[in-house]
């Protein structure tokens, strides 16, 4: 065992950390329990995380998967293919912009990543009334597209790739130029790959704002057939009644997505946050 393992201090901190993961943890334990219990039994006790396994059934979650909660998938159908087009798009686009924002020399650059940085600063509850009235104006109200489009040009990740690309040599400019490669060439052959990390914190970041995104989505989608994740589960509870066993079950279903989308970025996740962050 090496020597900083010997040190009090070592064993204060992982103690410490290891409370802090166990608070966090039984929130999703509490959760996944209740899932599995009848409605009857979460009216009289609520969450907790006490194990009675007399109560545990697999009903909540074969209703989900039936006939019976057929909108549910729907939701989950919707949320998904929203999230999947606007993380890409997001990133695709933004990437671009905080690219050219970081790499090249024109009049006015300085200018562009001011409005951006504004942009930031603006609450987007401010600009819900015009973005409503544009999406009417162009025909866009209860469509995927009046979702997406508003915002798949972020100012976070336009100011995070242009943070990351600031720190990366020019020289590879040059030398794919010299290859006779083009300017789009240059970007994806080269500055993508070494954007990697930068890509992995922004996609798990955008894709979870995207899935959990409410206020936006309830504005422009008004038909049951287009309503997202969110939004159908918020409808579950009414003044005339609470599906709670069913509401916290799709509720454990949604985190998966993320979850799965956490697992396989976070590699990238610290060093992509890390190495963006600390250039200006």
């Amino acid at each position: 065992m090496s020597a900083k393992w010997n040190r009090p201090q070592t064993w204060l901190l992982l103690l410490v950390l290891v409370l802090f993961a166990a608070l966090s943890v039984f929130p999703f334990y509490s959760l996944l329990l209740a899932s599995f219990k009848p409605s009857k039994e979460l009216l009289r006790f609520g969450l907790n995380i006490g194990l009675q396994p007399e109560l545990l059934t697999f009903h909540n979650y074969s209703f989900i998967f039936s006939s019976g909660a057929e909108k549910y998938m729907i939701w989950y159908k919707n949320s998904l293919i929203i999230t999947v087009v606007y993380t890409v798009l997001c990133m695709l686009l933004s990437s671009m912009v905080g690219y050219g924002l970081a790499m090249y020399r024109f009049r006015g650059r300085n200018i562009v990543f001011l409005f951006v940085l504004l942009v930031m600063m603006v609450p987007v509850e401010i600009i819900m009334l015009p973005l409503y009235k544009q999406m009417i104006a162009m025909n866009l109200i209860n469509t995927f597209s009046g979702v997406i489009l508003p915002f798949v040009v972020s100012p976070l990740p336009i100011f995070f790739f242009r943070q990351y690309a600031s720190g990366l040599p020019k020289d590879f400019m040059d030398a794919g130029r010299i290859d006779g490669c083009s300017e789009y060439g240059i970007f994806f052959k080269i500055f993508v790959p070494l954007m990697t990390p930068a890509f992995g914190a922004m996609i798990i970041v955008q894709a979870l704002a995207s899935w959990n995104s409410f206020v936006w989505p309830l504005i422009v989608l008004n038909a049951g057939e287009k309503l997202t994740l969110p939004i159908g589960l918020s409808s579950l509870v009414t003044p005339y009644g609470n599906n709670y066993d069913i509401l916290i079950a799709g509720s454990v279903l949604a985190i998966v997505p993320i979850m799965i989308v956490f697992i396989f970025f976070q590699r990238y996740f610290v060093s992509g946050l890390t190495v963006g962050g600390v250039k200006g």
